[in-house]
This record gives structure tokens, C-alpha cells and sequence, in this order.
């Protein structure tokens, strides 16, 4: 505990945005290593995310983003338990963020449960398929298969993306972090993605 000082403190609740006790805590848990504390108390925020999932989301904002050539807009419902979070400036920041990624990553839907069952058919039937080409025993192929559909999941799922400011993190994990802090349900909602000359 001794090595644990203000600024450390500090500047691990400027990074996460968790209370004082806590980065106090995750840094004595990790050994005043930044990033393992990090770590700690995005798990933290995990298992609080977990708990408050069942409460009903009935505030909110609609998140919005026009990108500076104008040819690229999205709008996205982010849903909170209270008014008051909703208006909170690290909520709102949250709301810009999703958009933000939504127009730069242009996910298909939000996590892997709501993949359409025959594009998710046909994705794995042509990495399959690669892997047969490849020369991969059968049993072999399947394990290939089932890591690149991950990796798929990546690509096409808003929730299991990588954060475009921030690669190590996934907008899963943002959304567990802001559970944590704010101490509410907080839910994506729809989101619609639109770019000029693109088919609807």
C-alpha cells in the first residue's frame, strides 16, 4: 500500500472514471500496475453490468454522428434506468462514441445472437471450405472454422468490435465499464447507419 500514491490514484480514475476507493483497491489488488488495475476494474464493472442487466432502460438519448464530409450519419438509442444519467456528460460521451464507431466500422447488428443464420450458414461453409483448400484434416478445419467465426463476429457485431480510439478494448467492454461508474442498467438500443449513394 505504501507504493500507492495520489497521482497514481488520480491518474487511474482520469483513465476509467471509477471512484477513488476503487482504483485505490485495484491498484493494491494488481501491485500498482496500471494496466493490470485497468484490467481489474473493467472486470469489476463486468460483474456489476451482470447484476443491474435485468433492470428496466426507459431513459435515454439517441446518439448521433454526421461525418465531417456529411456522407456518412448514424443514429443509435442508448437506454438508461434515469433521466439523470442520461443527461450525464460520460453518458453522453458514450452515446457520441457508439455513433462514431457504428460510422467508422459499419457493424451488421449488435452481438452475435442477432447474426441472420444464413449469412452465419455461409460464412462458415467458405471457411470451411478455405481450410479444406489449405490441406487442414477435418477435425482440424472445424477448430479453424469456429476461430475465424470469432474473428467474424469482430467484424460484423457493434458489441464485440474493437473501439476505434482504443484497439484493446471492445464496445462490449466500454459498455460494462460505464455500468460500473454510473451504478445503472445501460442497454444499446437500435441503431440505423446511413451512407450517401448506398442502398437502404
Amino acid at each position: 500500500m505504501a507504493d500507492i500514491t495520489a497521482s497514481s490514484v488520480k491518474a487511474l480514475r482520469d483513465k476509467t472514471g471509477a471512484g477513488m476507493m476503487d482504483c485505490k483497491k485495484a491498484l493494491a489488488e494488481c501491485g500498482c500496475d496500471e494496466e493490470k488495475a485497468v484490467a481489474w476494474l473493467r472486470e469489476k464493472g463486468l460483474s456489476k453490468a451482470q447484476k443491474r442487466a435485468g433492470r428496466a432502460t426507459s431513459e435515454g438519448v439517441i446518439g448521433s454522428y454526421i461525418h465531417s464530409t456529411g456522407k456518412i450519419g448514424v443514429m443509435v438509442e442508448i437506454k438508461c434506468e434515469t433521466d439523470f444519467v442520461a443527461r450525464s456528460e460520460r453518458f453522453q460521451e458514450f452515446a457520441k462514441n457508439v455513433a462514431m464507431q457504428i460510422a467508422a466500422a459499419n457493424p451488421v447488428c449488435l452481438g452475435p445472437e442477432e447474426v441472420p443464420a444464413d449469412m452465419l450458414a455461409k460464412e462458415k461453409e467458405i471457411f470451411k471450405h478455405q481450410a479444406m483448400e489449405e490441406g487442414k484434416p477435418e477435425a482440424i478445419a472445424e477448430k479453424i472454422v469456429d476461430g475465424r467465426v470469432k474473428k467474424f463476429y469482430k467484424e460484423i457485431c457493434l458489441l464485440d468490435q474493437p473501439f476505434i480510439k482504443d484497439d484493446k478494448v471492445s464496445i462490449r467492454d466500454l459498455l460494462n465499464e460505464l455500468v460500473g461508474v454510473l451504478g445503472e442498467n445501460v442497454q444499446i438500443g437500435r441503431f440505423t447507419r446511413m451512407a450517401l449513394g448506398e442502398d437502404a
